[in-house]
């Protein structure tokens, strides 16, 4: 299935993490944009509106001050977000839907579980051609 002009911003500052999540949405045909700093990200949303956010670890910022930073913006405030984190632990869950996020994944990934929960929340807002 090919998901033209479905654009995605990943958000994480951990290197190897950015790229291989990048790889795993662009084999899915989804354009990303990664950056590593909220900084960087959020300078791009003044141009551009993805059809969805995925935020990790943030370098200059808090994850969770980025997660409110997006849900309490009115440009990106409909927009899914997906939230990985390396912790499970059920008041790191709570805090990120609280903050903003729809979703919510602990790395390392399934790469099918990442590609269940991302066309699960792009297809609620976006239609891709079949």
């Amino acid at each position: 299935m090919s998901h033209h002009h479905c654009t995605i911003l990943l958000v994480e500052e951990e290197p190897i993490l950015r790229e291989i999540t990048t790889f795993r949405l662009e084999l899915l045909g989804y354009e990303v944009f990664a950056w590593e700093g909220a900084s960087q990200a959020s300078e791009w949303l003044l141009t551009q509106v993805p059809q969805m956010i995925v935020v990790g670890q943030v370098a200059d910022a808090g994850a969770f001050e980025f997660l409110n930073q997006l849900s309490n913006e009115p440009r990106t405030s409909e927009i899914p977000v997906i939230y990985l984190s390396s912790s499970s632990d059920l008041e790191d869950v709570q805090k990120a839907y609280n903050a903003g996020a729809d979703e919510f994944l602990v790395t390392p990934f399934d790469p099918l579980m990442l590609e269940k929960k991302v066309q699960n929340l792009v297809g609620a807002t976006y239609t891709a051609k079949s």
